[in-house]
């Protein structure tokens, strides 16, 4: 791969951190430069100009963002990552295949894995196709319990087949409380707010200061939002995104789409670059579906209403409220939702918490 300035992660085939391209990658600092993937065990030449980035699986999930400059327009930034994005076989480096872009804009399509009792042939086909001791082995020893084993035919019986659809019930219905609803509250940012987030702990790998593994916090993460990297945890002040989550109201309730919202920033914003508000379905973990599109708001949309110290109030229900169009996400009644703030260049004020978003007030 050959990129430009970009916020990207590669996680392997088990969603276990590879490394950071881009911004997040300390030889490169948003500089641009060629990454060079390969196996932990592989003996072959390294070439001169590469960042080696080594993984023990066979496919890898790499989730890439481009950096939008100041005073640079979406298209051209688009434009910029398009010209200068190259991914080959080491073999092809001379003569890459140039990039064959999807434009998924305005189709529907599932983001969810399976909720039913086929997520453990979801499972079993990575087992499958992924080298042998490659998983965690704790995974792997729950997987030979129900007859998951790699070289092996994965044929649940009857009575298993009865566990199974059960647990994978449960387990649907568990995941989503931990995540939208947690009870851990070392997750939640501030003590007098409800926006909180799985990492919270400060480890990527969600692990508690005592070397304990926070499941609840890993179950709800993977749910949301699926890549993980260091650089999501602990960016450098100033570089890459932060993001808190709301899912309740001041009161401690869930929020109901078929009622209006109002939520106010602070200003200044502590966001070099720029602020969002995105809004995603519980059921789904996809961006709402609403007639709006864009499904939430950013600082550099013109026409938003701001107060002259920068802080700015958003509203969130089916109805714009009269005069604040430009201030306005749409929800859909009967339907559960949860908003995602971004801040993009977190400035030293989020990271010291003397800046803090206000909580999810119902207007009434």
């Amino acid at each position: 791969m050959d990129l430009s300035p970009v916020i990207s992660i590669l996680d392997n085939a088990y969603f276990l951190y590879v490394g950071d391209i881009g911004l997040g990658n300390a030889q490169d600092g948003g500089k641009g430069g060629k990454y060079l993937v390969v196996g932990q065990d592989y003996k072959g030449e390294i070439p001169k100009g590469y960042i080696v980035l080594k993984t023990n699986t066979y496919r890898q999930w790499m989730l890439t963002r481009p950096f939008q400059a100041p005073n640079e327009s979406l298209e051209e930034t688009l434009s910029k990552f398009k010209n200068g994005i190259k991914i080959y076989p080491l073999a092809e480096a001379n003569n890459p295949q140039p990039v064959e872009f999807m434009n998924i804009s305005g189709k529907k399509y599932s983001t969810l894995h399976a909720t039913d009792s086929s997520i453990y042939d979801e499972l079993n086909e990575v087992i499958q196709y992924e080298p042998a001791n490659s998983g965690d082995p704790e995974l792997l020893g729950l997987a030979k319990a129900i007859g998951m084993e790699k070289g092996k035919e994965f044929k649940p019986d009857t009575r298993m087949q009865k566990i199974l659809t059960e647990a994978a019930s449960l387990g649907n219905a568990a995941y989503r409380g931990v995540m939208f609803k947690p009870r851990n509250p070392d997750v939640y940012f501030y003590p007098d707010r409800k926006w909180f987030s799985p990492l919270s702990s400060g480890s990527y790998e969600f692990l508690s200061k005592t070397g304990a593994r926070l499941i609840d916090d890993r179950v709800g993460f993977h749910l949301f939002a699926t890549g993980v990297t260091p650089f999501m945890v602990k960016p450098t002040v100033g570089k890459g995104s932060v993001y808190e989550i709301g899912s309740m109201d001041e009161t401690g309730k869930m929020l109901d789409g078929g009622k209006t919202y109002s939520v106010t920033l602070p200003g200044p914003v502590p966001a070099r670059d720029f602020w969002s508000f995105m809004v995603y379905d519980n059921q789904t973990r996809s961006i709402l579906e609403t007639d709006q599109k864009t499904g939430g708001v950013d600082s550099k949309l013109a026409g938003m209403k701001k107060s002259e110290d920068g802080s700015v109030t958003i509203f969130f229900g089916p109805e714009a409220p009269k005069g604040q169009e430009k201030n306005w996400v749409q929800t859909v009644p009967n339907k559960g939702f949860n908003v995602l703030l971004r801040l993009y260049g977190p400035e030293q004020e989020w990271f010291d918490k003397t800046w803090k978003p206000g909580d999810f007030k119902l207007v009434k």
